[in-house]
């Protein structure tokens, strides 16, 4: 039992750090923008990163190598 909570807490820990650095990205690109673009309105500039977060330029069929697939996964 100790060991399932042990891995449960190991689990919720890189969950965690993995958010972190999620929002730690989202602030960097918020700073660049407002560099790049200090005319624009905060309501611009959050309507920009928005469009960022789902454009994701370079992720345009996410993070990992390979080819798209459809999601959920049906077995051949």
């Amino acid at each position: 039992m100790e060991a399932m909570n042990a891995e449960h807490e190991a689990a919720a820990g890189r969950l965690q750090a993995a958010l972190e650095l999620f929002e730690t990205g989202v602030a960097m690109m918020r700073q660049k923008l407002r560099r790049e673009h200090p005319e624009w309105s905060n309501t611009q500039l959050e309507a920009h990163l928005v469009q960022w977060l789902q454009d994701r330029p370079g992720a345009e069929h996410g993070d990992a190598v390979g080819r798209p697939v459809p999601w959920p996964r049906t077995p051949a």
